[in-house]
C-alpha cells in the first residue's frame, strides 16, 4: 500500500489490533507496516514517531467509552457505569495498563471522559478538589484491578512465544507459591476449597464489590461533609 493511498485512522486502527494482538513491546513501524502491506517509512507520513502512535492508538480507544446523560440517571448510577465500562476498555486493551506507566497519556478522547467524570462528582455534591479526590480514587481503582488483567495477556503471549520452556516455568513458580501459602492457615484453607482455581486469583464479582464499597465511602463522606 502507497504512502498516498493510506490514512492515519487506517494506521491508528491497525495500531490498535497491533497492540491487542502483542502488546505495546510488539509494537514498531516494522510489524505496522507489514500488517498495512506498507514499508515502515511510509508511516512516518502519518504519525510522528512511536510515542506519538501509542497517543493516538490510546485516544481512539478512548472513544469506546459512553457518557451517562446526568439529566437522566443519579450520579452514582453514572459512577458505575463509567466504572464499568472503564474497566471494560482496560480489558479489551490491556497495553492500555502498560501504556499508563511508560507514557503520559492525553488526547480529545480522555479529556472529553475525564471532564464528563468530573461532572459526575459534581452531581455528587463534590467541589474543586474533593471532586478531583474522588475521581482518581475511583480511577486508580479501576487500573489497580486491570493490572492483574495486563499481566496475564502479558504472560499468555510469553507463554505462546515461548512454548514449553516459559510454560514449565510458569508451573514451577505457581508449585512453588502455593508450597509458600500452604505454610499460613488462611491461604491454605482457601487453597483446598473447590472454588480456588488458582493461587492469587480474585473471588467472583471481587471488582464489583470493591467498586461499591468505594462508592458507598465516598458517598457517606460527602453526606458527612
Amino acid at each position: 500500500m502507497a504512502r498516498e493511498t493510506l490514512t492515519r485512522d487506517q494506521i491508528v486502527r491497525t495500531a490498535v489490533e497491533l497492540l491487542d494482538a502483542e502488546g505495546l513491546e510488539g509494537l514498531n513501524m516494522r510489524a505496522l507496516g507489514k500488517r498495512l502491506d506498507s514499508a515502515a517509512t511510509a508511516m512516518y507520513w502519518h504519525v510522528k514517531n512511536k510515542d506519538n502512535l501509542v497517543l493516538l492508538a490510546t485516544d481512539q480507544v478512548w472513544g469506546e467509552l459512553s457518557l451517562p446523560d446526568l439529566d437522566a440517571v443519579d450520579w452514582r448510577s453514572a459512577a458505575t457505569t463509567m466504572a464499568v465500562d472503564l474497566y471494560g476498555m482496560f480489558t479489551r486493551h490491556p497495553w492500555l495498563v502498560q501504556a499508563f506507566a511508560a507514557h503520559v497519556l492525553y488526547g480529545e478522547g480522555k479529556a472529553r471522559h475525564d471532564d464528563h467524570t468530573l461532572a459526575v462528582y459534581e452531581a455528587a455534591g463534590f467541589t474543586g478538589t474533593q471532586a478531583d479526590q474522588a475521581a482518581s480514587a475511583v480511577f486508580t481503582y479501576v487500573l489497580g484491578n486491570a493490572a492483574g488483567v495486563a499481566a496475564t495477556a502479558s504472560l499468555t503471549r510469553k507463554l505462546t512465544r515461548d512454548d514449553t520452556t516459559a510454560e514449565e516455568q510458569f508451573q514451577d513458580a505457581m508449585t512453588k507459591a502455593q508450597e509458600i501459602a500452604r505454610r499460613h492457615p488462611r491461604l491454605r484453607a482457601r487453597l483446598e476449597t473447590p472454588a480456588a482455581a488458582t493461587y492469587a486469583a480474585a473471588p467472583d464479582r471481587a471488582f464489583e464489590f470493591g467498586l461499591q464499597a468505594l462508592l458507598d465511602g465516598l458517598e457517606r463522606q460527602r453526606a458527612e461533609g
